[in-house]
């Protein structure tokens, strides 16, 4: 597989929801949300899944827009934040009301340790790549050459200290959210092992 197998969306929507996250996202949380999308059509293409490129595509590029300063909630947790920012965005984007709350569903999910394929597969897709960006998991599931290609095209930069601190500024004010479970569990140890950052 190469990215040209990819199915990339090429709709109004998907243009408009890369110039909000181009506006809001640091260069390296914005590649971070572009690899997370071509981490999860990826699988979801080699493994048959069905699922909505444009749906998809836009939850992974607003997934993390939560903890951004403009959209941070004190009250709810970064993921459910961003779900709310994607609503709002959807509606202006003349999504209807069952497709706008998909779009929240699969950014809410995508902090779950288990997401349900059949009933989510969206959510299934960019949860697993989310895992793979940070943490490396399920990296024998693409090629060392498709790796190579992700990195090139989508350079990882700060993203490790970038995600890290947002993780644990999140934690500090939210100490029962999924962040704070995540810093909690060992997340930066785990993401000091991702291979994904020896790349060369």
């Amino acid at each position: 597989m190469t990215l040209d197998d990819l199915v990339v969306p090429d709709t109004a929507t998907s243009a408009a929801a890369l110039e909000v996250a181009s506006a809001y996202h640091s260069p390296a949380l914005l590649n971070h949300s572009l690899r997370a999308y071509v981490w999860a059509a990826a699988h979801g293409t080699a493994r048959g899944i069905p699922f909505d490129p444009e749906l998809l595509y836009v939850a992974a590029l607003f997934h993390d827009l939560g903890p951004v300063p403009e959209f941070d909630s004190h009250t709810v947790s970064f993921e459910e934040a961003g779900g709310h920012v994607a609503r709002v965005f959807a509606a202006g984007a003349g999504w209807p009301a069952e497709r706008r709350e998909r779009l929240s569903e699969v950014i809410i999910r995508h902090m779950s340790s288990e997401v349900d394929v059949s009933a989510d597969p969206e959510g299934y897709l960019l949860a697993r790549a989310t895992s793979t960006e940070i943490i490396g998991s399920d990296l024998d599931d693409f090629t060392p050459a498709f790796r190579s290609q992700v990195l090139e095209g989508h350079p990882r930069l700060d993203l490790a200290k970038d995600f890290l601190a947002c993780f644990q500024i999140q934690a500090e004010r939210k100490p029962d959210s999924s962040a704070a479970g995540a810093v909690r569990s060992g997340l930066s140890a785990r993401m000091a092992e991702n291979p994904l950052d020896s790349h060369p």
